[in-house]
Formats: structure tokens, C-alpha cells, sequence
């Protein structure tokens, strides 16, 4: 029987990096300052929707460099910043805002973890009540025999 060292499984491993790699693509800032500005400003504000953490600004899935595509070729047709964000709402949803508008449909989105924050908080109070309790109760049989 051979070992393997751990020199060889490491050449075998970066043997596997290059098609696990996944590079954001890199184009030429765009001719006007102020709109490249405005692409930077928009691609950090827009969710991907494949990483779901992550704007498209870093993030590597194709979806996001599509979306970076979509963004740059409207800010080069002369949209506005609202007129992007408004096409990406209606195609994907409030959910590709990463802030999102406060309104009745959004309402999970904006209080949902805190909801779910203080409901846990009610149920991990209740159990400790409830378990003080008990034990009061098998206490005060202990003491009362």
C-alpha cells in the first residue's frame, strides 16, 4: 500500500482550480465620469439574485453580469437611476433592491427578521418560565414530604 503525500494532493488539487475559478468580467469605465459613478452607486444597490447576499457589483454568478450588462446599456440609452431601478422591480421584484420601499407588500421583507427575533425571544422567555416553574413545583413537593 502507498501513501500519498500531502505535497501530491495538493498539486492535485490546484490541478482543479482553474475550472472552479469564476472571475467578474471587467469593462472600460464608461466615457462619462458622472455615469460611471452612477453605475458603480447602482450595481452596489442592486441584489443578486443568485448569491442573495451579495450585490452585483462583486458578485461572480452570470445573472449579475447580465445584470451589470442591463444596467450599463441602460445608462448609456440616457435612463434614469429610478427608471433602472423601477424596469429591475418590475422584471425580479422588491427583492432585488436591497432596500427595498417600505409598503404593505414589503412588509415581511422590512419587520419579518424582527418579528421573527422577538417571537423567538417570547418563546425562549416562555420556556424558562416554564421550567422555573417545574422546578418550584418539585421543589416545593421535596420540601412539603
Amino acid at each position: 500500500m502507498t501513501r500519498v503525500g500531502f505535497g501530491s494532493c495538493l498539486i492535485v488539487l490546484c490541478l482543479f482550480l482553474p475550472g472552479i475559478a469564476h472571475a467578474i468580467e471587467n469593462h472600460p469605465p464608461l466615457a462619462n465620469p458622472v455615469l460611471e459613478a452612477r453605475y458603480e452607486h447602482l450595481t452596489e444597490e442592486i441584489r443578486c439574485l443568485v448569491c442573495q447576499d451579495q450585490n452585483i457589483a462583486n458578485s461572480p454568478a452570470p445573472l449579475a453580469a447580465d445584470l451589470r450588462y442591463e444596467v450599463r446599456r441602460m445608462l448609456e440609452a440616457g435612463r434614469s437611476n429610478q427608471g433602472i431601478k423601477a424596469y429591475l422591480v418590475h422584471r425580479y421584484g422588491d427583492f432585488v433592491l436591497f432596500k427595498p420601499p417600505l409598503q404593505p407588500d414589503t412588509w415581511v421583507l422590512w419587520f419579518g427578521p424582527f418579528l421573527a427575533a422577538v417571537g423567538g425571544l417570547c418563546l425562549l422567555v416562555l420556556l424558562l418560565w416554564k421550567r422555573q416553574q417545574a422546578y418550584r413545583r418539585e421543589h416545593h413537593e421535596v420540601s412539603a414530604s
